[in-house]
């Protein structure tokens, strides 16, 4: 069997008595729930200062990657485990596991002691350090700062040789903090302002407000299925899909230009609230950061935050967007952000940095506010492990033309405000019809379909789904439009 010993993060150990015997208890629970689903052997056993690890021998790759992935674990190490008799046997007993690491380095010994001997831990220190620098002829003692560090551990009556040392991801273990209702999008920020809460113990749902159909949709459950499957997977947790296209079309048709960012994530958080309010969860998480986008400055977070008292929590808000996207790479959820879409239209293309309240309010208004406990009511509610053969689906690539034929017609569908602001500039016998993308799918069956209509947005990324989404209503008479 192989065997490690699991450091918990500081930060537990400066708690009281109590407090820390729960937090290494749930720790020791958590660990168990995570390895025993890749070795059924594996044993874990809680002690007052770590917590001690055995495994199968041909499972040692994937043991070390998820511990490397549970959350309140600082580092841990791999040990072989012996006997401890006296000063000489130790020497013996160590020179076989370090003699090819230390020729010609730097080294020193630091012993861990627990228990009651006559010897202290400094002793020992200098005895096997004495040894090792008499028998190994290229080696040399160095006390600060040496080439390799030699741990030892000396409890009771048995000696712990430390092999690789290996970094975990810190913070706490999750389910010692309340959990947490994370509005997910796909995108960089959101997937690792969800990391962030999961590493700091909080047990973390996902809901998502889809604006473009299943192809979204499809994305957003794969990125959470691995965060969760990566970083969360000893607690269950819920994935909450919450139709968001009636709400955007509601703002879109009744509220100003200049004030639909502030008023799209005012109704955001007043579904979200009420999901969590329903599902028993006292907090969001989102992954806004500050001045990254005009509904994230200060002025428009406050209206924001305004419309619910359900705490917000925002890890990112004094991160850079680089030092997002680095987080993304370590983690693994870059290449999905890569891939999710900025919708075009959805925000206002002369968005207010500050918003005030008093006109916020006012344009609300003329928002049918039943309809928010409307989407939530008809949101669909899925267990966590019921997303993996979702998350196996592939989305259908839809066709793209440069060049437009006879019986072609070219559908723009970007808002109003954006069709004035830089007008479809294509020759004269082009016919080219404008619908916005939240009337399309009650206009499009009016339409002549002996005809072949080609979408077209700016960024290609909201036509795409719009005609994903019309493919899976049984249109095949459509395909998308680029500019060259």
């Amino acid at each position: 069997m192989i065997k490690f010993i699991v450091k918990m993060h500081p930060e537990i150990s400066i708690k009281s008595r109590s407090v820390r015997q729960r937090f290494t208890k749930i720790l020791e629970s958590n660990i168990k729930n995570v390895l025993r689903k890749v070795d059924e052997k594996a044993w874990v056993q809680r002690q007052w200062d770590c917590v001690e690890v055995r495994g199968s021998d041909d499972k040692r790759d994937i043991l070390i990657e998820r511990l490397q992935c549970i959350p309140g674990v600082t580092n841990f190490s791999e040990v072989k485990q012996y006997p401890f008799k006296s000063f000489d046997d130790t020497c013996d007993i160590v020179l076989p596991h370090c003699q090819s690491q230390l020729e010609n380095k730097s080294f020193c010994v630091r012993v861990k002691r627990r228990g009651s001997h006559d010897f202290k831990s400094k002793d020992l220190e200098q005895y096997v350090g004495g040894y090792l620098n008499q028998t190994i002829a290229s080696a040399k003692v160095k006390l600060k700062n040496p080439d390799v560090t030699v741990m030892l551990e000396v409890a009771n009556d048995q000696l712990f040789v430390m092999g690789d040392k290996y970094k975990g991801l810190g913070g706490f273990p999750i389910a010692t903090q309340d959990e947490i209702l994370s509005l997910i999008s796909g995108g960089f920020d959101s997937g690792v302002a969800t990391y962030e809460t999961m590493r700091r113990g909080i047990k973390t749902h996902f809901i998502f407000f889809n604006l473009g159909g299943s192809a979204h949709e499809i994305g957003v459950k794969q990125v959470s299925y691995y965060l969760w499957a990566k970083y969360g997977v000893s607690h269950r947790v819920k994935f909450v899909s919450v139709d968001f296209q009636p709400v955007v079309a509601e703002i879109l048709e009744n509220i100003d230009n200049g004030l639909m960012g502030v008023v799209l994530k005012r109704m955001m958080l007043r579904a979200a609230s009420l999901a969590a309010k329903r599902m028993g969860i006292k907090a969001l998480v989102t992954g806004e950061a500050l001045g990254q986008v005009s509904s994230q400055t200060l002025a428009n977070l406050a209206v924001i935050d305004k419309v619910t008292d359900t705490l917000v929590v925002r890890p990112l808000v004094t991160m850079d967007k680089q030092d997002i996207i680095d987080v993304a790479r370590k983690i693994g959820t870059e290449d999905f952000a890569k891939t999710m879409p900025e919708y075009c239209g959805v925000i206002s293309q002369r968005p207010n940095i500050a918003a005030p309240e008093d006109k916020v309010i006012a344009a609300e208004e003329n928002f049918y506010m039943p309809l928010i406990e409307q989407v939530v009511d008809n949101a669909k509610l899925y267990d966590i492990k019921e997303l993996k053969t979702e998350t196996e689906q592939t989305v259908t690539e839809v066709a793209s033309v440069t060049e437009i034929q006879a019986n072609q017609v070219v559908i723009d569908i970007r808002s109003v405000e954006e069709e004035e602001l830089e007008p479809l500039e294509l020759a004269e016998d082009v016919e080219v019809v404008h619908i916005p993308f939240f009337k399309l799918a009650t206009q499009y069956e009016k339409l002549d379909q002996s005809k072949e209509y080609l979408l077209y947005c700016k960024k290609g990324v909201m036509s795409r789904l719009q005609a994903l989404y019309l493919q899976e209503q049984g249109y095949q008479n459509v395909k998308l439009f680029n500019l060259l």
